[in-house]
């Protein structure tokens, strides 16, 4: 069998971040129900673990294969690497391979600043976001990468600061940014002061505990977390997830995975009084209240990787 491969210079040149975010916000609005996908599937690896993550679809079906090493990036590999398997629903038969690193290089921010942008449609008014926002990232690894350019598309007139345990990478990502016309300036001496100011904040680590104050956060504020998975590790803290207004990709998977809620919110509130997901934002089934920051979080779903492959493998050229 001769499969079409897109090798990772393949996937990028097509899946823009543009083009990602409204792939994603269509689906949604059309045939995507993020309550329908299928649990994620761990298994241990050498120093790390093997994540499998299948979804379904009307045309497509598709399997991501990745392997977590955690240990990567402090020798100077990505933490997350692997492969995309992408299926014909008819006959599963398989119809292409991507690398898949890229993939999710490109979905995981396309998907948060889909909603962040979404969510500043819905401000207040008198809570608008600004022509100029101050935009500020934790994280200087490929994900907060990901995260400014993908947030760039959408506010082109952003100013951006980053917060990174590493000056090293912060320097790096301050090299590689300025590649693209952007400046991104290192706030991590001044970190309480910048989440003060910021009007949108990104949180894009591998934190176990909160990152900052959450009561520091502007009441105007858009935030959001897609750095952790996992119960027992998060990026904000309860006195922020409590005073916002709250969108998760799927309910199921953030009560499942998601410790940025682990704590907030209980059994009893997943029954009654459950967040908004992603589907409720894009088809107008979300609201914003005046006086509260708004926070998306998210772990990562497998119908985003079906979603952004489908345009890979309907719109690219592939290398092989």
């Amino acid at each position: 069998m001769t499969l079409p491969y897109f090798d990772a210079e393949a996937v990028l040149e097509t899946l823009t971040f543009a083009r990602a975010m409204d792939a994603v916000e269509e689906a949604l609005r059309n045939d995507v129900d993020p309550e329908l996908d299928g649990p994620r599937l761990f298994s241990p690896a050498p120093d790390g673990e093997f994540l499998l993550m299948p979804a379904q679809g009307a045309r497509f079906s598709g399997l991501k294969a990745l392997t977590v090493a955690p240990q990567n990036p402090a020798r100077g590999l990505e933490k997350i690497q692997g492969l995309y398997i992408l299926l014909d629903s008819g006959t599963l038969a398989p119809a292409a391979i991507m690398e898949g690193s890229s993939l999710t290089a490109i979905r995981t921010p396309a998907v948060a600043i889909s909603a962040v942008r979404q969510l500043a449609a819905l401000a207040p008014a008198g809570a608008e976001v600004p022509t100029s926002p101050q935009v500020l990232v934790f994280g200087a690894g490929t994900q907060g990468r990901g995260s400014v350019l993908a947030a760039r598309s959408v506010f082109p007139d952003a100013t951006f600061g980053v917060v990174g345990r590493s000056a090293e990478r912060v320097s790096q990502l301050q090299s590689d940014l300025a590649s693209h016309g952007i400046d991104i300036v290192d706030r991590g001496n001044d970190a309480e002061a910048a989440v003060r100011a910021a009007d949108i904040i990104i949180c894009a680590t591998t934190a176990s505990t909160p990152l900052f104050d959450g009561s520091l956060v502007r009441d105007t504020a858009i935030v959001v977390a897609i750095g952790t998975h996992g119960r027992d590790l998060r990026e904000l803290d309860d006195a922020l997830i409590t005073r916002a207004d709250l969108v998760v990709e799927g309910r199921a998977s953030a009560e499942r995975e998601n410790g940025n809620l682990a704590t907030a919110l209980g059994p009893a509130e997943w029954v009654s009084n459950p967040p908004p997901n992603l589907r409720d934002l894009a088809t107008g089934a979300v609201t914003r209240r005046p006086g509260h920051p708004a926070v998306y979080t998210g772990v990562g779903m497998s119908w985003e990787d079906l979603v952004c492959a489908t345009v890979v493998f309907t719109e690219g050229t592939p290398t092989r």
